[in-house]
């Protein structure tokens, strides 16, 4: 464990039901967490979201497993970003901390290496934060379940939003997105796909490699295509890269969309006035009608003075889901704990969880734009918290 790790109670044995089987032993779960490197964006989102989850748990009295009250003890270690170090410390929660159920990362880069570890050994996961098609390509899941959205709608809801507010535009779109596999997914397929059927040109498609900096070659190029609409899909840092390189050459599209990158908050810090009507495709906003929504917002901006994230809702959903599960299972048995996860059919403050055969929960999608530093709904529009801002400022 490294000093980035949480809750430092002594490890217990497994017992032979699969859990710890001591019933003055807390219940134990864990997570790996993008605490630094490119995704740390991220994961301090997923921190508080979690820890909340379980703070409530315990101070409602615990979960009772096999007849008695337990406390949830919750260990969360940074994954420094690095898909390596998500399988080596997902290993160590299992092995040496002896969890009796894990949550996940972020992306797919970071929660796929973690299920995938999760599954082989037994043990139930459960995740918000990596696309449910993303998810389901990697294998036939046993012991992993994902809570997200779906890649084509999250794709869709870009052009859903200019077409619901009347947004004209020359139709012409240029992509920008990484190698990783929902850059892969969303810029080389699922983009064109939409354009197209949505009667929009595409004149330009550039892939880069994610940890990329230097855009300018492929910014020149977007802009002399003369597109209209710029679609990007990146990591947080190459997403602030970009847009403050197509202002270092003087041209603003009329309308861009910085999925996965543009999403935290630390984008919108980064680029101040810059981020200023750049889109970028959401699930969760407070003001929505799911429980605990709008009290999610408010105990995270109480407790760190920061603006909260759609991130705190699926992760302290993810948790609660995974806590609910144990309770209803009543033991710590992990196929036991596992048959209950399928079993979910409840709404949470992210929305209605309900898994596939394939381990997933869709989430809807929503169009949120930057304006002034907060994400105002934009699409749909029964569910918008402001106007569309158009074109680009």
């Amino acid at each position: 464990m490294t000093a980035a790790a949480i809750a430092l109670a002594g490890c217990s044995p497994i017992g032979a039901d699969g859990g710890s089987s001591d019933s003055s032993e807390p219940i134990r779960i864990g997570a790996t967490i993008p605490l630094s490197g490119v995704l740390a964006g991220f994961g301090s989102f997923l921190k508080w979201g979690y820890q909340h989850a379980v703070d409530e748990v315990n101070a409602a009295g615990g979960i009772e497993v096999d007849g008695a009250k337990r406390q949830v003890e919750l260990t969360l270690v940074d994954d420094k970003s690095d898909p390596n170090e998500v399988t080596s410390q997902t290993k160590t929660l299992i092995s040496s901390n002896n969890v009796d159920a894990l949550l996940g990362s972020c992306t797919p880069d970071l929660v796929n290496p973690g299920a995938v570890v999760a599954d082989s050994q037994g043990v139930p996961f459960v995740t918000g934060c990596n696309p449910i098609e993303v998810f389901k390509s990697v294998k036939e899941w046993t012991y992993a379940w994902d809570i997200f959205f779906s890649v084509p709608e999250l794709a869709g809801s870009t052009f859903e939003a200019l077409k619901a507010n009347e947004i004209e535009t020359n139709k012409q779109v240029f992509i920008l997105h990484d190698n990783g596999p929902d850059g892969k997914a969303i810029g080389g397929e699922i983009w064109p796909a939409m354009a197209e059927s949505n009667g929009y040109t595409v004149v330009g498609n550039i892939e880069f490699p994610a940890d990329n900096s230097d855009f300018s070659a492929a910014i020149q190029k977007a802009k002399e295509s003369g597109a209209d609409v710029v679609l990007i899909d990146s990591i947080t840092p190459a997403a602030i890269s970009i847009r403050k390189q197509m202002a270092a050459i003087g041209w603003t599209p009329k309308v861009i969309v910085a999925e996965k990158g543009g999403e935290p908050i630390q984008f919108a810090e980064a680029l101040g006035d810059l981020a200023n009507g750049i889109l970028v495709g959401a699930y969760w906003d407070p003001s929505f009608d799911y429980p605990g929504a709008a009290d999610l917002k408010t105990a995270f901006e109480s407790e760190t003075g920061l603006t909260s994230s759609q991130h705190i809702a699926d992760s302290y959903t993810a948790a609660m889901v995974l806590m609910d599960a144990i309770a209803a299972a009543g033991t710590l048995d992990k196929d036991a704990v596992n048959e209950a996860i399928g079993k979910t059919d409840k709404t949470y403050a992210v929305g209605a969880i309900k898994f596939d055969a394939e381990h997933a929960a869709k989430i809807p999608v929503v169009s949120s734009q930057w304006q002034d530093g907060v994400p105002v709904i934009v699409w749909p529009k029964e569910q918008a918290t402001g106007e569309f801002l158009f074109p680009v400022p």
